[in-house]
């Protein structure tokens, strides 16, 4: 019997890492990839391919199946999840029909909250967390851009069996994704949204991409002051994090693509649809919660929602 993982979001991350899932066992017996998409996005990979470009060349995907019919889909073993953090709920409803008892979902989103969200609607299922370092975009429907070298892929469970684990670990190994299993995930995952929680709200607050705060002193005061913030919570939270997390986090950000931006800016620009509630306002409410101030998150945050789309 196959096992059979479903890529739902194909966007930069699930773009990418379903991308190479797709082309590792376009021909296994035992492995089956099926990208879940559906308008333009499906109807360019069902004629074309998904096209990966990357700085060394290009490549183009075929995955078992590109479908968003569930009936059609059939039930799946592992669900990789890398919508929007505002779809998280829709999207995962519209495929419940694709749940079996046994499915174990891996959500690869910005934010930290999509775990505890998805357990909410289907407690009785495995819910992994998960977290991915990598610069990506969709570039038009169907191709998907990576800047850089730099892709890791960061995923564990306290409670998933350690069985199921290791066969995803193998699945993503087999396929030349540079994953880890990892034992503290939570801490990983916290880790990430520190980089990521920051970048956003500072790229989208300053309408600058990253070498442009790098390179103006009030722009990196800012992001440093939001990384001041939202470690104090960390923190405070209990979570083991590194004593220099801050300056990780920096040397992180130095050593990304200068001309690079954050995915929420990119949709700030674009005029859509933006992750404020994930990446943003969830630090506000988890400062309120721990009673820590997180007064440039508020001035970020105040800003922010009056260009959000009615």
């Amino acid at each position: 019997m196959k096992t059979r993982i479903g890529i739902l979001g194909l966007g930069g991350v699930g773009g990418y890492f379903g991308g190479l899932l797709a082309k590792a066992y376009y021909e296994s017996e035992k492995i089956e990839i099926i990208f879940i998409a559906r308008g333009e996005t499906q109807k360019v990979i069902l004629a074309n391919g998904l096209v990966i470009k990357t700085d060394d060349g290009q490549t183009i995907v075929h995955p078992h199946l590109v479908c968003d019919d569930p009936t059609i889909i059939g039930k799946l073993d592992y669900i990789i999840c890398a919508t929007k953090t505002y779809d998280i709920e829709v999207s995962l409803l519209s495929i419940e029909k694709c749940f079996k008892k046994s499915t174990i979902i891996l959500p690869l989103y910005n934010g930290v909250d999509a775990p505890e969200r998805i357990s909410t609607l289907y407690p009785d299922h495995e819910v992994l967390q998960g977290c991915v370092y990598i610069v990506s975009k969709i570039e038009s429907s169907g191709i998907i851009r990576k800047t850089g070298t730099f892709e890791k892929l960061f995923f564990g469970s306290p409670s998933a069996p350690m069985i199921k684990l290791k066969e995803l670990q193998m699945i993503f190994a087999n396929a030349g994704i540079d994953s880890y299993l990892v034992d503290e995930i939570e801490e990983k995952v916290w880790e990430k949204f520190i980089f990521i929680s920051a970048l956003a709200s500072a790229t989208s607050y300053l309408n600058q991409n990253i070498g442009q705060i790098i390179a103006n002193d009030a722009s990196r005061a800012l992001y440093v002051e939001l990384l001041n913030e939202i470690t104090m919570i960390a923190a405070v939270k209990g979570l083991n994090l590194p004593n220099d997390i801050i300056m990780q986090t920096i040397l992180k950000l130095e050593k990304t693509p200068q001309n690079a931006t954050s995915s929420m800016h990119r949709d700030v620009i674009a005029g859509g649809k933006f992750e404020l509630e994930s990446l943003t306002e969830f630090v506000i409410n988890e400062g309120l919660k721990y009673e820590i101030p997180t007064p440039t998150y508020n001035i970020v945050f105040e800003k922010l929602k009056t260009v959000l789309p009615i």
